[in-house]
């Protein structure tokens, strides 16, 4: 280990894990501890009524406290990464950081728990004994054999589910690995040899899995460091190896490589030669996950076979065998049921999501996992990535699913689209604000512009709002482009997808005509007109929609929004009686909030104020949020007075002359129009709680605020969403994401609607 002492790594983790509050977790109040009243709700007298709840219905427990999303990793340090044993304090950082896996990627809280001890009665006794705390035990870094008597032991005392990720969660992964690897190479795993190196905890769990999904016992042969293990064999046995022992001539891991499909490594650095390689079957599947060196290396492999498809454990290979794919995602799965346990239907539907997951079409954050490179189901992507978005919506949804079939769940999902819509909910916070509308749109679809068609995060949006079942996306570009790109990226050529270029059109004299007779006298020649149809694409795509063959559009990735806005300006006006703004939506875990304007006005009057404040309310409500409106500046109700709050003064003056069914009010700052207590201070203030709109003073100050809000945050920012025109369009900022073009397509849809 001095090689690792003496690296600038190791000095840079301890700084890592030293600065500011030292390890990597805290506890945070989730109910608010402000008041006396608080308190006595928190604890005493108020806590006695959840206490005799539960004592009279010990299931109520999941409804008034924090077992149903709490997680103990435990360990007693017996086996630590590759380090050995540690002992119990020695783990303490590894289990941390398990805890802070189980967070960032499932939302499940975790304590991390080291037990100073060896001795396997000790060990069970104490876990079983915190049962009540907990809705899921997750066993770590605990050394063979003892790990097998640990769980076993523990699965059969406790009615929650126990899981030893070092075992189940390779298992999980490889096997996700293998069906994809028997997909592409043309296989059966009825029909494959199988050879297993190493017989620890994760090979064993490895070969126990595979065979649950249907490999013949005869058709594995499982190695240790003293050779194959066969019937007969006395030295080194033990009974979770004899329940693998096969009838084989082989007795050596080069003999049993012989002729063989796959190779399973779990062992050590170098335990593989190339010549082994060589002796395998056509096609071979190697899956060296020896870490931190795999058995062989997939640069020695690629020397001797251009057929084969290769996994290791390290992320500077294609294909990571990495359990941070399962395990929180499991977890997840299993306590939202509240499973009595984690059974192998339930590894294998996990393994089976897994697989499906990587034949997808990846997003724009797996794309950025691999430098910009998109991976394409194929040999070097048979593994989803650990910072795909889409986990957590596939892989705990097939994991409850399963359990519930299995008959170990004690709370089915009544509603599994709505399951994973509350899954996407608990790591991306604009899913789950925006999911009602995207409800709506899906329940009536619209005809929807993809201005900018040629674009390849253009096209992959495109089909994935079709793939949503939003509506029909229509692709303004050369459709010989359009398909060439389509081809390259490895995408599906869909014959139904509407492409349409200016050029190819019969009937595009009547645009000609239609922008002619807009801008005949604003200094354009009919010619000129002719050129903007067929040259510019949002020209092209607005007079689609004003001409009502399309319902609405999105464009912006190429284009400044100033600059796209103008051309569509020329096409579309706005609507009678409002104006175009800019309305952006700030998500964050606790409260959404709306900002305007944040891309057209840049210094408003007091008639332009009064405009923005009834158009984003309006939007406020349209997506499910009563408006409570706050009309900012930097100072507070006249203090300090200054002349650049005057206009603020006067729209509230104005807007109070009107007839208006929703809450504002102003000139209030940031932090009075957003915090009660703040706001407390001003008792005549007409908000009856925090403010969900706040209406900027200028562009200025609402852009920087836009931009700056997801960067200091947990917030994000979607939008600015265009309103005020009588058609409607959307545009992206140039840096706009897959995912990012699919919501604003939706959006515009959803006004369609309207």
């Amino acid at each position: 280990m001095s090689d690792k002492r003496d690296s600038s790594q190791y000095d840079e983790a301890l700084r890592y894990h030293a600065q500011g509050k030292p390890g990597k977790l805290e506890i945070v109040a989730t109910k608010a501890v402000a008041t006396q009243q608080d308190l006595s709700l928190a604890y005493s007298p108020g806590v006695a009524a959840p206490c005799l709840a539960i004592t009279e219905d010990p299931d109520t427990v999941y409804d008034y406290t924090t077992k149903g999303n709490r997680v103990a990793v435990i360990s007693n340090g017996t086996a630590v990464l590759g380090l050995g044993n540690l002992g119990a304090l020695g783990s303490k950082p590894v289990m941390e950081g398990k805890a802070v896996l189980f967070k960032r990627f499932a939302d499940l809280d975790c304590f991390d728990l080291e037990l100073d001890t060896e001795d396997v009665d000790e060990f069970v006794n104490s876990v079983r004994l915190m049962g009540p705390s907990f809705g899921g035990i997750n066993l770590e870094d605990i050394k063979a054999p003892e790990c097998f008597i640990i769980e076993q032991r523990l699965r059969e005392a406790m009615d929650i589910p126990v899981f030893h990720d070092d075992q189940h969660g390779t298992a999980i992964i490889c096997a996700a690995g293998v069906i994809n690897a028997l997909d592409l190479t043309g296989r059966t795993i009825k029909d494959v040899k199988v050879v297993v190196n190493g017989a620890g905890a994760a090979a064993i769990a490895c070969l126990e899995l595979i065979k649950a999904m249907g490999l013949p016992h005869n058709n594995a042969i499982l190695c240790d460091t003293k050779g194959v293990i066969y019937k007969g064999r006395e030295n080194g046995m033990n009974q979770w190896k004899s329940a693998h022992a096969v009838e084989t001539e082989a007795r050596t891991l080069e003999e049993a490589m012989v002729g063989a499909d796959i190779f399973l490594g779990l062992s050590v650095k170098d335990a593989v030669t190339k010549q082994m390689v060589k002796d395998m079957a056509a096609k071979p599947i190697i899956f060296a996950m020896a870490n931190p060196d795999p058995e062989i290396r997939p640069e020695e492999i690629a020397e001797v076979r251009g057929d084969a498809i290769v996994a290791t454990g390290r992320s500077d290979y294609p294909n990571q065998v990495n359990n941070v794919l399962g395990f929180p995602y499991i977890f997840r799965g299993a306590l939202d049921v509240r499973a009595t346990t984690i059974n192998e239907e339930m590894k294998i539907a996990a393994a089976e999501a897994l697989a499906e997951l990587a034949r997808e079409d990846v997003p724009d954050e797996v794309a950025a996992a691999y430098k910009g490179n998109r991976p394409v189901y194929g040999p070097n992507y048979i593994i989803p990535v650990p910072f795909d978005p889409r986990l957590i919506s596939h892989v705990p949804t097939a994991v409850a699913k399963a359990a519930m079939d299995s008959g170990v769940a004690r709370k089915p999902i009544v509603d599994e689209t709505a399951y994973r819509n509350e899954l996407r909910a608990r790591l991306d916070p604009t899913a789950g604000s925006l999911q009602l509308i995207m409800d709506e749109v899906r329940a009536a679809p619209r005809r929807v512009i993809f201005a900018e068609g040629e674009e390849e995060k253009v096209i992959r949006a495109a089909l994935e709002f079709k793939k949503a079942g939003y509506g029909e996306p229509v692709l303004i570009g050369r459709e010989e482009v359009v398909r060439d790109t389509m081809s390259q990226l490895g995408i599906e050529i869909d014959e139904a997808l509407e492409i349409y270029n200016a050029y190819e059109m019969e009937d595009r004299e009547r645009y000609y005509d239609f922008l002619y007779s807009r801008l005949q006298r604003k200094g354009y020649l009919y010619r000129d007109c002719v050129r903007l149809v067929n040259r510019d694409r949002n020209i092209f795509a607005a007079c689609m929609v004003a001409n009502g063959d399309a319902d609405a559009m999105v464009t912006g990735t190429t284009r400044r929004f100033s600059v796209s806005f103008k051309e569509i300006n020329k096409v579309i006006d706005p609507k009678e009686g409002e104006k175009p703004i800019g309305v952006s939506i700030a998500v964050g875990r606790e409260r959404t909030v709306f900002l305007a304007d944040t891309a057209v006005t840049t210094l408003p009057n007091a008639q332009e104020l009064v405009q923005i404040t009834k158009q984003s309310a309006e939007v406020a409500r349209r997506l499910g949020h009563e408006p409570r409106v706050a009309l900012l500046s930097y100072s507070n109700f006249g203090n300090p007075a200054h002349e650049t709050a005057e206009q603020v003064r006067e729209a509230v003056r104005l807007l109070d002359q009107q007839e208006l069914d929703f809450e504002y009010d102003g000139e209030m700052s940031a932090d009075v129009a957003l915090n009660p207590d703040i706001m407390a201070l001003y008792p005549f203030c007409r908000l009856s709680g925090p403010a969900n709109v706040l209406v900027m003073p200028g562009l200025h100050s609402a852009h920087i605020t836009s931009k700056l809000m997801p960067v200091l945050g947990e917030t994000e920012v979607i939008g600015p969403l265009l309103v005020g025109l009588a058609k409607p369009v959307q545009i992206v900022p140039i840096g706009a994401t897959v995912s990012d073009l699919v919501n604003m397509a939706a959006l515009a849809a959803h006004e369609a609607g309207h």
